[in-house]
C-alpha cells in the first residue's frame, strides 16, 4: 500500500517495526532497505542490505540494491563488486 503510494518513508517506519519482530526474516527487511533507497536513507538502506548479504552471500537482489546505494553515494569501485556478483548470480553473463 505504501509503496503503490509512493510514500516511502511511511512504509520504512511499519516495517521497522516487522524486522525488530522477525530480524531473521530476509523479505521485510529487504523491503525496509528498498523503503529507505527510495526514500533517500541510504546509510540505512546499505546498512540493512550488508545484513543481509552477511547472512546470505548469494541472494541477487540484496547485491543488485547494494550496489546501486552505493553507487547514489559516489562509492562506485565498492559498487562495482557488488553489481558483479549480482549478475553472476542472477546467470548474465557475456556471450562469446
Amino acid at each position: 500500500m505504501f509503496f503503490d503510494a509512493k510514500d516511502y518513508t511511511a512504509a520504512a517506519r511499519v516495517l521497522v517495526g516487522l524486522v525488530e519482530e522477525v530480524p531473521e526474516q530476509t523479505g521485510p527487511r529487504l523491503l525496509l532497505a528498498r523503503s529507505y533507497y527510495h526514500s533517500a536513507q541510504l546509510r540505512r538502506a546499505e546498512a540493512e542490505l550488508r545484513t543481509i548479504v552477511e547472512r546470505d552471500p548469494v541472494e541477487h537482489y540484496a547485491r543488485l540494491m547494494l550496489g546501486r546505494t552505493l553507487q547514489r553515494q559516489n562509492r562506485h569501485e565498492e559498487a562495482e563488486a557488488h553489481l558483479r556478483i549480482a549478475s553472476a548470480l542472477a546467470g548474465d553473463f557475456e556471450q562469446r
